[in-house]
């Protein structure tokens, strides 16, 4: 297998991540029971309120950002920072038990990419190579 530079292999993993929270939670709504659910104000008996869908939504935003974030940040930064909101978001994953397989199977895949996140956060090289300049930049 090729190896890539951590920036962007870090961002890679992040967006699988992503697309695979927006699969299940998209997968969800094929499901009447679930529908039925949100219609009535309350998922798996927690009430929805205007502040959980804002928890809700900074708590997604840590996988989106840390997509910009793994392409911009150098090590020094990055390394922390990415620990951080590989925890944060695994916590947030883990806060609520799947409910059917297709959640458990997308659990497991999600868990096994935040722990390529972490590993690949572990063993980020101290020293980074610069990306090579085309000729058309060196004029």
């Amino acid at each position: 297998m090729r190896r890539l530079d951590p920036h962007i292999l870090l961002s890679a993993l992040w967006l699988f991540i992503l697309l695979n929270i927006i699969f299940r939670d998209i997968h969800q709504f094929v499901l009447a029971s679930h529908i039925e659910m949100l219609l009535t104000g309350y998922y798996n008996g927690i009430k929805i309120t205007e502040g959980l869908m804002l928890l809700g939504g900074f708590l997604v935003q840590v996988p989106i950002a840390m997509v910009l974030f793994s392409l911009l940040l150098a090590r020094r930064i990055g390394r922390p920072v990415t620990f951080l909101a590989a925890i944060v978001t695994a916590g947030t994953l883990l806060s609520s038990s799947p409910t059917d397989m297709d959640d458990t199977f997308h659990l497991v895949i999600e868990i096994v990419a935040l722990v390529a996140i972490f590993w690949t956060a572990w063993m980020w090289p101290v020293h980074e190579h610069s990306a090579p300049q085309s000729d058309a930049c060196s004029s």
